[in-house]
């Protein structure tokens, strides 16, 4: 795992539309293992070029998704399953907190439905 995600809270990630025009969003994320963790609704954009592309860039970032390290070259999937968000949920809980149970109760009110992006670095 790159040393320039630790300690970090946000992470700017690049997705890729069919035109193969970049998209960068900041993201909270959370690392477990050898794997980055991103919560997200299901019908985001990013979701949707990541069900259609895996291949990402990632950096370290500040919430504004200006990039405070190195792009890295990156594989994503986004999984729905009560497992994945389950385990991804646990993950938030610890980095964030109350911010994080604070923004899921939004998306609850909402009735919105999300999935669990995971991110795993290149060689």
């Amino acid at each position: 795992m790159k040393e320039q995600f630790n300690n970090q809270n946000y992470i700017t990630i690049e997705t890729f539309r069919k035109s193969g025009i970049g998209v960068r969003t900041p993201v909270w994320f959370a690392k477990d293992e050898n794997a980055f963790y991103v919560w997200t609704e299901a019908n985001s954009g990013k979701a949707k070029r990541i069900r259609r592309d895996g291949a990402v860039k990632i950096a370290p970032s500040t919430a504004r998704g200006e990039p405070v390290g190195e792009w890295v070259g990156a594989q994503a999937t986004a999984d729905s399953s009560p497992e994945a968000l389950a385990h991804n949920i646990k993950l938030m809980k610890k980095k964030y907190g109350l911010a994080f149970l604070g923004f899921r109760l939004m998306g609850k009110l909402r009735k919105a439905n999300y999935t669990a992006i995971k991110i795993e670095l290149g060689n």
